[in-house]
């Protein structure tokens, strides 16, 4: 008796240690896996998948409106747990989504991206067909349950419920549980049920209707509609209304489920809000609303939005944009790049803010853009820029390489490149400054503290030429300048590539020989002149000389000549 007592406290020990251990129960499915299959414990699911791929992308939401997606690469089986959703767990009904992206060859997705870039959606669509890929054919989805912190198991059977006989049944006994027999009825013409009807294992007798016309009482219900037509041309699918799933776990809902396609075509879970989906009597159809004005209404306490997500299961890089719209501004949100705004208008903008006419113009305040020019703006631009100084207040035009074009208030017109010094400065009396802000004259070109300028009618820039300006300052001495001028000649010339014709002057290579000055393909002018300068300084002192050597001459001739 003692060796019995320890053996059975034995075996109790282990099935209450078993018991308490966490299980990965087989799920059972309530729809079609073509992903994968579903086990579950009460702290995690994952499901195992076989077929080819590439990645499988999870998602999960929960009742409070948490969000959770992972990828899967293959070879991993995606899986969730309960504390991944870390505080934002609760109790209620989760629906998940696996979404499987099919293995694609990088020539499919080359001659998709062309056929995108081109805008040749019947190309894309015979790519994708001859390559075997279908966006929406690898796609499951269900629900999960938390209760109390946990995962529910999804193997839990629900008992029936013992119903009550009619008074007429017939019974196995006149003691003891009474079970109702069935009996099928065949009835070979029409019924009329004066009436109300309950249909199920759960309908009593004396069963209280209320305004029920026909009711479906028992744990599962569903209205099955099955097409019996098997002639070639007509139309045989399957179709059911599905309240609630029969899975333990499974979701509270009302589904219109395709059984020939197993698909789901339509569902709504429970607590959903009254108005959910509405259509007025004129096919305006209301988002939790009853009162559409305008053929879609969208109505909500926080941003009504519209989500477009585009997955990577048809062979494209998947990209998610939100549109939506608040007090704040409407909005189109750039989700895979970081939740940007790159488009938005703030309530109260005018009319026409943007205008693109029918020509394609683009009107800025202009609900008239004029169909020669690409953008029309009506009224001043200001387009404040972020490469120069913020104590800079003019309106730049700017670029990442530095070149920006200002417009100042004060009427000066600035061009900077390479950064934030000015190269070309217009000022308000039409004065051109190059390397100056502040030109002087009518053109100024400086280079550090070295200007030169003009004013109209002047032929020659006014240099600066102080010695304050200069340093290494060296006498030069050409002895032969008038030989090496007489040797550069002067010629008559005309540009190529349709230049200047019939011009007057000197060959860059002459000069560049006999003066060693410059390069053989330019000839810097004001080097010509001090090679003129040098020569009438030579001619000068010549003259000088010969002037001396004259009155000399003249001197001993008029001391020679006889005296009257």
């Amino acid at each position: 008796m003692l060796q019995a007592r320890s053996i059975s406290r034995y075996v109790l020990l282990s099935l209450t240690c078993l018991l308490l251990l966490p299980t990965i129960s087989l799920a059972k499915p309530s729809g079609p896996e073509p992903v994968g299959h579903m086990t579950a414990s009460a702290s995690s699911v994952q499901w195992m998948t076989s077929a080819d791929h590439e990645k499988v992308v999870l998602t999960v939401v929960g009742p409070n409106g948490a969000v959770f997606q992972k990828e899967f690469a293959l070879g991993t089986m995606p899986s969730f747990r309960l504390q991944d959703l870390g505080g934002r767990l609760t109790d209620g009904s989760y629906t998940y989504e696996l979404r499987m992206v099919p293995r694609i060859s990088a020539e499919a997705k080359k001659q998709l991206a062309a056929a995108r870039a081109a805008g040749d959606d019947d190309a894309v669509g015979r790519i994708q067909s001859a390559a075997g890929i279908n966006p929406e054919a690898l796609v499951q989805s269900g629900s999960l349950r938390v209760i109390n912190g946990a995962l529910v198991s999804p193997d839990a059977e629900e008992p029936a419920v013992a119903s009550q006989p009619a008074a007429n049944s017939t019974t196995s006994s006149l003691s003891g549980p009474k079970v109702i027999k069935p009996l099928d009825i065949v009835q070979a013409d029409d019924v009329i049920i004066q009436g109300s009807l309950c249909v199920g294992l759960d309908c009593v007798n004396n069963e209280s209707f209320g305004f029920d016309t026909i009711r479906l009482k028992e744990n599962n219900t569903r209205i099955k509609f099955d097409d019996t037509s098997t002639a070639s041309g007509f139309a045989n699918h399957n179709w059911q209304l599905t309240a609630n799933d029969s899975a333990s776990g499974g979701a509270n809902k009302f589904s219109i489920e395709d059984i020939t396609a197993a698909t789901v075509p339509v569902t709504i879970t429970g607590s959903a809000p009254s108005n959910s989906i509405f259509v007025d009597s004129t096919g305006r159809m209301g988002l939790r609303t009853a009162t559409p004005v305008l053929d879609i209404h969208v109505a909500t306490g926080n941003t009504p939005a519209m989500r477009l997500e585009q997955n990577s299961s048809g062979g494209f890089t998947a990209q998610t944009w939100d549109v939506g719209g608040n007090e704040a501004n409407f909005f189109v949100r750039d989700v895979t790049s970081g939740s940007r705004l790159p488009f938005r208008i703030r309530p109260g903008a005018s009319t026409s803010s943007i205008d693109i006419s029918a020509s394609g113009s683009v009107g800025i305040n202009n609900a008239s853009p004029n169909s020669n020019a690409k953008l029309d703006i009506n009224g001043a631009i200001r387009l404040p820029g972020v490469i120069y100084p913020t104590t800079d207040n003019g309106a730049w035009i700017t670029n990442e390489s530095g070149a920006g074009l200002a417009l100042q208030s004060a009427g000066t017109l600035r061009l900077k490149t390479g950064g934030t010094t000015d190269r070309v400065t217009i000022d308000a009396s039409g004065n051109v400054g190059i390397g100056t802000g502040s030109p002087g004259s009518q053109l100024v070109i400086a280079n550090g503290g070295t200007t030169s300028s003009v004013n109209a009618g002047a032929t020659q820039f006014t240099v600066a030429s102080s010695r304050t300006f200069k340093e290494n300052i060296e006498p030069i001495d050409v002895p032969d300048i008038l030989a090496k001028i007489e040797s550069v000649p002067v010629v008559t010339y005309d540009f190529r590539n349709n230049g200047p014709k019939d011009r007057l002057g000197l060959i860059a290579e002459d000069f560049h020989q006999i003066f060693a000055r410059g390069d053989d393909k330019h000839i810097d002018g004001q080097e010509v002149q001090m090679a003129l300068w040098m020569a009438v300084q030579k001619l000068t002192a010549e003259n000088k000389a010969l002037t001396e050597r004259l009155a000399k001459l003249e001197g001993t001739i008029a001391q020679q000549k006889p005296q009257p």
